[in-house]
């Protein structure tokens, strides 16, 4: 699969708070954080980058802390639905979250959500800052970004990029590229990260927007 275009999305571990946010106490007690286990939300499917990336840190998070961390799938909707499983928790600091690009963007694309992405929630660190890598289908048979947009112009409408769902990195990255070449293609979403890469691999969508690893060239 012909990997052709370069581009980098930056992942954020964030916590549920609220207006009562628990303050440590001082002395002996501000250290006994954490004193039980923590649940790292990925809201992604198995085996998306953000899904890796969270069982990386967390394993390491365990191991620093002395205290298991799990890391728990809630995909769907762009994210939001994880999103709201962490806005919703005790804001104690033993509810994680794993997000992306699409966590800004989604009060955009959707009329209501369940929470404040301003209020609701408070960004801990930064993750990591991984590329997006254009591909494209063997069977579609171009070898560059020019011949891709040239081929999209000249079928207007014709061509399908895959995601892993509206409001994902995959999704937002596309809809940037699409904008700038000024073409015309249509919008599959799909449940995750792997889908999407089974629907280009075969040639059922004609190119995608994949996150791969912190190398890029």
């Amino acid at each position: 699969m012909p990997l052709v275009l370069c581009h980098r999305a930056a992942f954020l571990l964030g916590m549920s708070v609220s207006v009562a946010w628990p303050q440590p106490a001082p002395g002996p007690a501000a250290s006994s954080y954490p004193a039980k286990a923590i649940k790292l939300v990925v809201p992604f499917t198995p085996g998306s980058a953000s899904d890796i990336l969270a069982r990386v840190v967390g394993d390491k998070l365990a191991i620093a802390w002395g205290q298991p961390v799990v890391v728990e799938n809630r995909p769907g909707a762009g994210g939001t639905i994880g999103a709201a499983v962490v806005a919703r928790a005790e804001p104690d600091g033993y509810t994680l979250l794993v997000v992306s690009v699409g966590h800004v963007v989604n009060p955009q694309l959707y009329s209501s959500l369940p929470y404040d992405t301003l209020r609701d929630f408070a960004g801990v660190v930064p993750l990591g800052n991984l590329p997006s890598v254009l591909a494209v289908t063997p069977s579609l048979g171009v070898k560059s970004v020019a011949e891709l947009v040239l081929m999209a112009k000249a079928r207007p409408g014709a061509l399908n990029y895959a995601s892993g769902g509206v409001g994902s990195a995959s999704h937002i990255n596309a809809e940037k590229f699409r904008a700038a070449t000024g073409i015309d293609v249509v919008h599959v979403p799909t449940k995750g990260a792997q889908e999407m890469m089974v629907e280009t691999m075969t040639g059922r969508t004609q190119f995608a927007s994949i996150l791969s690893s912190p190398r890029c060239r």
